[in-house]
């Protein structure tokens, strides 16, 4: 939703609502992890009244953990916080699950799908950032495509039942690629919300996911 037009803001969430889309996807941004301000509780609770989909709420912010069952109360129902904002994940992680959220942990482009090794079965989802957070419409920065094999290849080692999901510069160019390295989710901003035709876009990328078998 970040790159939604917020001067229509109830329009845009009535577009997501109809069409193929599975979740929203909001990004929190607190201007002290990453370089730019969004929003907040508030404005995912105004949200929550108008959709009619699961909310995926990415806390792109410095000490999450202050702030995690105020998302939940707002509207969250999966709430994703960095790697790298986190010196104690584990315990964060069970917050998170304790309020009743789903529980993801995010992974900025320079940091090892190896890092989650001894937390993976406890993750409801990793967030694989294919760009450097803190803006929308930045260039897909490749190297996530063996990263996406290398976290697929830990899940199903440990047997976990871990989505993985894409974050950033994802569109019809890539969309299919990332599916069949494994990528379980997909986050689009721009390129849905810059369409002409922001439905058939997403109805578009939705097919790509059933030529697979996940």
């Amino acid at each position: 939703m970040l790159a939604a037009d917020f001067t229509r803001l109830a329009e845009e969430i009535d577009m997501v609502n109809r069409s193929e889309a599975d979740w929203f996807h909001l990004d929190v941004m607190d201007g002290r992890f990453v370089p730019n301000i969004t929003f907040g509780m508030f404005i995912i609770e105004a949200m929550s009244k108008l959709a009619k989909k699961p909310f995926d709420v990415h806390l792109m912010i410095l000490e999450p953990e202050k702030y995690i069952e105020s998302f939940r109360k707002a509207g969250a129902d999966v709430i994703t916080v960095h790697y790298e904002a986190c010196p104690h994940l584990h315990r964060t992680v069970h917050q998170i699950k304790e309020s009743g959220a789903k529980a993801g942990v995010a992974l900025n482009p320079h940091t090892p799908v190896s890092f989650l090794e001894d937390l993976i079965e406890d993750i409801d989802l990793v967030c694989l950032m294919s760009v450097n957070p803190g803006f929308g419409g930045q260039k897909f920065i490749y190297q996530t495509v063996p990263k996406i094999k290398k976290l697929k290849e830990l899940i199903t080692t440990r047997n976990a039942n871990t989505l993985i999901e894409i974050d950033g510069g994802v569109g019809l160019q890539n969309a299919e690629n990332l599916l069949q390295a494994g990528a379980d989710v997909l986050v689009a901003g721009s390129s849905i919300f810059g369409a002409n035709d922001p439905v058939a876009t997403i109805q578009t990328m939705k097919a790509f996911k059933s030529g697979f078998d996940f």
